[in-house]
């Protein structure tokens, strides 16, 4: 449906748009490991307040010259960055044909500016702010350090903090074997956060009033 009418987003979290980011990379440290993979998921509102996820973009990133990739991070992940027929991108391209398509559903949606939603948010904030200081990115859509963080809000919403597991108790199908590619990710995350945001709603939670 279209958000013309009825209730809209951009009055649902006050001009913001959050959209979820997951970032899979060579390590913890945003300022020296490598950004590995990065998907971005688009959530949208109906008129009846309800939100769901609308689409996904995500690319496999080029290792940024002199990144540090931990071994233990690959084994983790999965991800091999020397993959022949991986078809990665560099960060600066990544980075700026996803904020390309943030800026335009900012206006579509007649919001003021992005907030990035992510499972364990200042993680991947943190890496996304490096990297938007690594490529001289001057038109970051995103807030510089305020987030929606999945993790607090499902520890509050059903007592757990682990994606997976947030995931069972709201009913969200999560497959292990699919975890830890970014996109896969953050279309767990982004069900997640429209899951516990329509939960607040029905259960007779704050949304803005139109009369």
């Amino acid at each position: 449906m279209s958000e013309t009418s009825g209730q809209r987003i951009c009055e649902r979290f006050r001009g913001f748009l959050p959209v979820v980011i997951d970032i899979e990379t060579g390590g913890f440290i945003a300022a020296t490991d490598a950004i590995l993979e990065i998907a971005a998921t688009i959530v949208r509102m109906d008129e009846d307040g309800n939100m769901a996820v609308h689409r996904t973009w995500n690319f496999h990133v080029v290792p940024f010259e002199g990144a540090n990739i931990e071994q233990a991070a690959l084994d983790f992940t999965g991800i091999d960055p020397w993959h022949p027929f991986r078809e990665a991108v560099s960060e600066a391209e990544a980075f700026e044909e996803l904020f390309r398509v943030v800026r335009k559903e900012i206006r579509d949606q007649a919001c003021n500016r992005a907030i990035l939603v992510g499972h364990n948010a200042h993680f991947d904030a943190g890496f996304v702010n490096a990297a938007v200081a690594r490529c001289g990115i001057k038109r970051n859509p995103f807030h510089p350090f305020s987030f929606f963080d999945t993790a607090t809000l499902a520890g509050l919403a059903y007592g757990q903090t682990v994606l997976a597991k947030a995931c069972k108790e709201a009913g969200i199908a999560f497959d292990s074997a699919e975890a830890h590619s970014a996109a896969y990710d953050a279309e767990r995350t982004a069900e997640l956060f429209c899951e516990i945001v329509n939960r607040w709603k029905d259960s007779g939670g704050w949304m803005p009033r139109f009369d």
